[in-house]
């Protein structure tokens, strides 16, 4: 089949993670099929290139507004048509990606995919969170999920929340899928050693949205029963030097360890050494720091969103809530450690699993009578 992506990002080389759940779906797409990746904001460059057999096609156009938005758009439909045509169109993420993708679906009579792979649908507006807090990305969004031939989700969770905007017979819950080879629980030789026992790890960006200061004000709870507690966080971001001065407030300072941003190819050590991934995100749409570390044997508790309460409906908690996600941990680290159970229930969000749910949902929009 001829597949068309449009995204906001994508891996400048083979080389760049980026979207490293993206990276993995895309090397394995192109296996078998002829794939078109549209990168619309980054990388910032315009040549095309190949990646394990796929065509990507960046508009380079960083972030860029107002007409410069519009320019953009204009190049990205002249660019899918000018690369076409397709037997599907897929958009990852609803909101810019999602209104192109229906718009060049509609002109070339091509089926479309959107995948909502983040907030579109949230407003958390005390953080500045959400892509319903702009009037235009809510546009843009509408207009995608009314048009697609399909609209898909990670997680059984957003899945509701989509289900009060699109019919059932549309919707299909769609995990993106985790490499089960690369994050696995056979330990390497060059695996970090992570202070503490137990030690607690938190994957991902020091944002708002994922809420890091709860977690730290949870595990500091936590110490009187686990003298050893020790905080690892891997991840960069704005809320890294505000951590460290509430870490001295809470006398945390010797067992928080920021670790900053860590390789994509390394972060399986981590997950191995930890004996526990914490979540403490106030929204994830599904939440791949789980599934990775669930594939490597580690046990994962934290906040109720993303995949969390599908894989750990025992381990969870309501999102922002440092006392109750401090109890939810608790019962994780006087649990019995059963890596190959948390492993098995990884394994149904494997990428060879999610490859057949993608392949299949393709080939059931797929007209042999269509545009191409």
């Amino acid at each position: 089949m001829r597949i068309g992506l449009i995204t906001p990002g994508f891996s400048a080389s083979q080389d760049d993670w980026c979207v490293p759940a993206l990276y993995d779906m895309v090397r394995a797409l192109a296996q078998d099929d002829e794939v078109t990746v549209f990168a619309l904001r980054y990388p910032h460059a315009t040549t095309p290139y190949d990646f394990f057999g796929a065509r990507v096609v960046p508009l380079g156009t960083a972030q860029g507004r107002g007409a410069k938005r519009l320019a953009m758009g204009w190049r990205a439909l002249r660019a899918i048509r000018r690369h076409g045509p397709f037997d599907v169109l897929h958009a990852l993420w609803a909101h810019e990606p999602g209104f192109l993708a229906a718009l060049a679906g509609r002109l070339s009579g091509t089926p479309m995919v959107a995948s909502i792979l983040g907030g579109e649908l949230e407003d958390l507006s005390a953080i500045g969170y959400g892509g319903e807090r702009g009037r235009l990305n809510r546009r843009l969004v509408r207009y995608a999920l009314r048009r697609a031939s399909r609209v898909t989700v990670g997680s059984a969770g957003l899945r509701h929340k989509a289900a009060a905007r699109v019919d059932a017979g549309r919707l299909v819950l769609a995990p993106l899928g985790v490499d089960l080879e690369r994050f696995a629980p056979a330990p390497a030789a060059d695996d970090p050693q992570l202070a503490g026992r137990p030690a607690i790890l938190s994957v991902g960006s020091l944002v708002p949205v994922k809420d890091p200061a709860t977690l730290l004000a949870a595990c500091a709870r936590l110490r009187g029963d686990h003298p050893d507690l020790h905080l690892h966080l891997v991840g960069d971001g704005p809320l890294r030097p505000a951590l460290a001065g509430r870490a001295a407030e809470l006398g945390m300072t010797d067992r928080l360890h920021l670790h900053g941003a860590v390789d994509h190819g390394r972060l399986a050590g981590y997950y191995r050494r930890a004996d526990l991934l914490a979540v403490s995100s106030l929204f994830e749409s599904q939440g791949m720091a789980m599934l990775e570390a669930a594939a490597c044997g580690c046990p994962v508790a934290g906040a109720a969103v993303g995949l969390l309460p599908e894989l750990a409906p025992e381990m969870t908690s309501p999102p922002g809530d440092a006392p109750a996600l401090a109890a939810a941990l608790a019962r994780a680290l006087a649990a019995p450690r059963r890596p190959r159970a948390i492993r098995a229930r990884a394994a149904a969000f494997g990428l060879a699993a999610a490859m057949r749910r993608w392949r299949t949902l393709y080939a059931g929009l797929y007209d042999p009578s269509g545009p191409s």
